[in-house]
């Protein structure tokens, strides 16, 4: 298997022109980064094919992220993801089906490193209020903030094919109403329009190494 043939929904596909733009190496895992993001939750069908080997395990919730890496071994990027909560026991598990960035050397870390299909895409605005566009697809989000800053310590796992990874945050967040619009092939029935429920954050993030 190559670095473009990750399984994933057709937003997130690597065509093969674009993975023969991609670096020879990228630093491994761990990842320490400083982060700034927006995140929500919404409910939300399983775009996953029935011959996914998470198909029968996705659960109808979705987080979906707009992230700043303000520094990161890869330098600075951006990135949009949605990942699918798994069923499990202990804490929530996520598989990340569609993740775009605009970075090229974060493409390669993120397919080689954690298994995650990421593609490339155009970053327009500035966090809380950014639109991405990709080929064929959009996602706009905008955030508005309220209350006060609390502390944020937690670990956010995910599941790509290797095994689970953790990630971890340490930062402060504020409550946000979050308005999603999403449009494309999967992206339009599996996002959607709407109101959502999420946080505004940032802090210190280390991406944990997937198991061996």
């Amino acid at each position: 298997m190559t670095l473009a043939d990750l399984l994933s929904v057709p937003e997130s596909r690597l065509p093969a022109e674009l993975a023969a733009q991609l670096p020879a190496w990228t630093p491994p895992a761990p990842w320490a980064c400083r982060v700034r993001a927006v995140l929500w939750l919404q409910r939300a069908p399983s775009p996953l094919p029935a011959g996914s080997p998470f198909a029968a395990r996705a659960r109808g919730q979705v987080l979906g992220a707009l992230v700043d890496y303000l520094d990161s071994p890869v330098g600075p990027y951006r990135e949009v993801l949605v990942g699918q909560r798994l069923h499990g026991l202990g804490l929530p598990v996520l598989h990340v089906p569609f993740i775009a960035v605009d970075s090229l050397a974060s493409v390669h870390g993120g397919r080689a490193h954690w298994d995650l299909p990421k593609a490339v895409a155009t970053f327009r605005g500035d966090l809380p209020d950014t639109t991405v566009t990709g080929d064929g697809w959009s996602v706009s989000v905008r955030a508005s903030a309220r209350g006060p800053r609390l502390p944020v310590v937690g670990p956010l796992r995910t599941e790509q094919g290797r095994g689970v990874a953790t990630t971890r945050l340490h930062g402060t967040a504020r409550l946000a109403r979050v308005e999603v619009s999403a449009t494309g092939p999967t992206l339009s029935g599996w996002l959607g329009t709407g109101r959502r429920t999420g946080l505004v954050a940032e802090g210190r993030m280390v991406v944990g190494r997937p198991p061996e």
